[in-house]
């Protein structure tokens, strides 16, 4: 038998249908209720002759007290189920798989730790969680697999992540769901989840289907991201084993709270770092010169990745 919602295949999927589903037929019943009463009293108190006086009622203080409390309850319970919902979409576990995923006008590239890139497939492994770091090479996309219940705008300036654990094998559809151009509609993608095994065995050699790019011959982005930390000069004010220079040292950075010159705090998550390769200026860290160049129209948006790949390594 045919559902009428999408299949339910990852671990938040069933809290935003079970949300959906409250909201809709509380809807539903209070929709029902007050038509219901507004026919009947229509009929009830309806005029009976033209010369019948419209009755003076000058209010109920318990309706009014009931009307007020009772759906002001319903609406905190749904704020605050949806708040913990929201919480559990925005924060992945620590152990998560990471895969950068590129959008461009009109598909969608997945590019994984080992250095293997696929278009328009993506591979999962079923019960292992998921974090996608996500950004476009042009305009505004969106990504979204109706069976995971995630969706997620794509941007090309900042990166932007979802995350989630597949609960089923199988192929899932992935849908473009922001306009952006005359190939919007053909925008489309595949996630294959695999079995523990079958992806063991994807991971060990280039088994792509569809449309796919074998990454034998790339680096893992990690290690490009370590030779850019040479070729680039980073090395040259930034150490890896603590000690201090001219600027931060990259040891432990990724994760870490920054303090800045205006006596503001951030986090040095993906965001920050690629605003501090490309305008080193804009958020300043405490007790060091700006003397660190811009390296926007030097470096890539894949080299930044890469290096920014390169940075969690360093614990």
């Amino acid at each position: 038998m045919t559902s009428w919602i999408p299949e339910s295949a990852s671990n938040l999927a069933s809290n935003v249908d079970n949300i959906t589903l409250f909201v809709t037929v509380l809807s539903v019943f209070f929709c029902v209720l007050i038509s219901f009463f507004l026919i009947y009293y229509s009929i009830k108190y309806r005029r009976k002759s033209e010369n019948q006086e419209t009755a003076y009622i000058t209010g109920n203080e318990l309706i009014e007290i009931i009307w007020t409390v009772i759906p002001s309850i319903l609406l905190m319970v749904i704020f605050a189920w949806g708040y913990i919902a929201f919480r559990e979409l925005k924060h992945p576990p620590a152990d998560a798989l990471e895969i950068n995923v590129i959008a461009k006008q009109w598909l969608w590239q997945f590019e994984y730790f080992n250095g293997k890139k696929s278009i328009n497939e993506m591979y999962v492994q079923k019960g292992r969680p998921v974090r996608l770091i996500m950004r476009s090479d042009d305009v505004i996309h969106s990504f979204f697999v109706p069976q995971f219940r995630v969706k997620q705008d794509v941007l090309p300036v900042n990166y932007s992540q979802l995350w989630f654990t597949p609960t089923k094998t199988g192929t899932y559809d992935i849908y473009c769901t922001e306009y952006c151009g005359a190939g919007h509609s053909k925008m489309l993608g595949k996630v294959n989840v695999l079995s523990p095994e079958a992806y063991a065995r994807w991971e060990r050699a280039d088994e792509f289907g569809g449309d796919a790019v074998a990454g034998g011959s790339d680096l893992p982005p990690a290690e490009r991201g370590e030779n850019l930390y040479s070729q680039r000069g980073c090395n040259a004010c930034h150490s890896l084993d603590g000690a201090d220079g001219v600027g931060p040292t990259f040891k432990g950075l990724f994760g870490r709270e920054e303090k800045l010159v205006d006596g503001s705090v951030v986090i040095a998550d993906e965001n920050y770092i690629k605003e501090s390769i490309y305008v080193p200026q804009a958020k300043m860290v405490a007790g060091y010169a700006p003397v660190m160049p811009a390296f926007k129209g030097i470096l890539s948006d894949d080299e930044v990745t890469a290096i920014i790949e390169f940075l969690k390594t360093q614990k």
